[in-house]
């Protein structure tokens, strides 16, 4: 078997993590689960990463600056609001529907643990996905496209539920999810709060 870089082994291990929490639960994250689920020996594991901790401080970093990186992208684009707002929706449930146990890792590891790294690392993320929206809204509202009346902040903590939901649909209707279907209903939901 020909032998992988670190970085794509490390690659590996990440996605791992995630494909056995969206799969079989948090619970069932452990050494032994990751290596088996890699074909690789535990010592492996730790060749590339000190500790389970460490692997997750890791794609806390992916999401940071994959991510979170992305999304400040779309958001600070030079196009009209309403695109720059269905791509921002679009990229964000693309990613999740790709990452399906992404949330449950970061609000386990974050919160659960009681984990003080971690927590300041999920409230960055939350509050940048959070702002980013807020800029977004508000340049509609500046350009006369929207309604001046709405309420910004609100709309942006209203529009951080929708990957929670998404979830939750994906969790209960598993295969039945249909990405297109849900990115199509919020995007309608959030134009309509917003029209003048």
């Amino acid at each position: 078997m020909e032998r992988q870089s670190t970085d794509i082994r490390q690659e590996q291990i990440k996605q791992a993590v995630i494909d056995i929490i969206s799969t079989h639960g948090i619970k069932n994250l452990s050494i032994k689960n990751l290596a088996e689920r890699i074909g690789m020996s535990e010592g492996s594991i730790f060749r590339h990463f000190k500790s389970k901790n460490d692997i997750i401080v890791s794609i806390f970093n992916d999401i940071q600056d994959n991510f979170i990186g992305e999304l400040g992208k779309i958001a600070r684009s030079d196009e009209e609001p309403s695109i720059r707002l269905n791509k921002y929706l679009s990229t964000t449930i693309e990613y999740h529907t790709n990452n399906k146990g992404i949330n449950m890792l970061l609000f386990s590891e974050a919160s659960y643990k009681n984990d003080p790294e971690l927590k300041k690392r999920l409230q960055q993320i939350f509050h940048d996905q959070k702002q980013f929206v807020m800029e977004i809204i508000s340049d509609g509202i500046s350009a006369e496209i929207w309604d001046e009346n709405v309420v910004v902040e609100n709309v942006a903590l209203m529009y951080m539920g929708i990957p929670l939901a998404m979830n939750m649909e994906m969790l209960i209707g598993g295969k039945d999810f249909q990405f297109d279907n849900f990115c199509s209903q919020m995007i309608l939901l959030l134009l309509k709060m917003l029209k003048k």
